[in-house]
């Protein structure tokens, strides 16, 4: 196999049922071994602060640069190499994110500019539900005969949104407060707009959060009622959010059922 080969594919490359092969447990290795060595490196430095920051950035670039040759790799693939597997595709489909995981990478490398706390809920969280879902059933990267450059694209991307996610609330750039979690809602929502925008205006996907009818996950993984699904979808949402604010915010949530408690009891009284 040669390198342009190796890079822009267009070669024969079956698909295998081989998600939980040892690549996958190598690659959650690594991953937990960076963060852990992340916030050492960060706990025994005697400037935190600019280390902390050197760390994130140093993520969020390696995010990047796989965000740009991967479009680089899809462009060479349309334009020059016509391969048939980019027919119906165009330069909107290359250059925007399409899936919530593609989403995900840009929220991470914006982090860097933004600096703001909820903006760094909003793009940890994403990112760490995104992948999340992908390591407990890796699928795209991990299902072929031969490890191309596209394969490489989606496990070390989903690598690095599992790795800067975690690392993000780990080195407590993040700040989970009730008062600030409408800041994260218009975040999500936008999200959501954003992928209602590419099915039916920009039509570069179909299913980009994963929550249309007769999708990979509710058909192909689950194989329940769409009914059913888009229940345990919004309710797994609901949860998966919470559970960060309930746990670093308990001390205002602790206070708050007890005034209401307090309250009730002079009422009865």
């Amino acid at each position: 196999m040669s390198f342009t080969e190796w890079f822009f594919g267009g070669i024969d490359n079956p698909r295998v049922e081989n998600q939980w092969g040892p690549l996958h447990i190598a690659t959650l290795v690594v991953c937990v071994g960076l963060i852990l060595a992340f916030y050492f490196i960060v706990k025994q430095s005697k400037a935190p602060q600019k280390v902390r920051t050197g760390i994130v950035c140093t993520l969020a670039g390696a995010i990047a640069f796989f965000e740009v040759m991967s479009r680089f790799m899809y462009f060479m693939k349309l334009y020059y190499f016509h391969q048939p597997e980019m027919n119906g595709t165009g330069l909107l489909w290359i250059l925007l994110p399409k899936p919530w995981c593609a989403v995900s990478c840009w929220l991470l490398i914006a982090c860097v500019f933004v600096k703001k706390p909820f903006f760094y809920n909003f793009a940890s969280l994403s990112a760490l539900l995104c992948s999340f879902i992908f390591f407990c059933y890796p699928g795209p990267g991990y299902n072929n005969v031969h490890l191309l450059f596209d394969n490489w694209y989606s496990i070390l991307t989903h690598a690095l949104l599992l790795v800067m996610s975690i690392t993000l609330i780990t080195l407590k750039f993040t700040d989970f407060r009730y008062r600030e979690i409408w800041k994260l809602g218009i975040g999500f929502l936008l999200t959501f707009v954003y992928g209602l925008l590419q099915i039916y205006v920009l039509k570069t996907q179909t299913d980009p959060m994963y929550f249309m009818p007769h999708g990979d996950i509710q058909e192909g993984i689950l194989g329940i009622s769409y009914g059913l699904y888009l229940f345990l979808y919004i309710t797994l949402l609901l949860i998966y959010v919470n559970a960060f604010y309930l746990i670093q915010d308990r001390e205002n949530v602790k206070g708050f059922f007890r005034k209401i408690s307090g309250k009730s009891k002079m009422k009865s009284a």
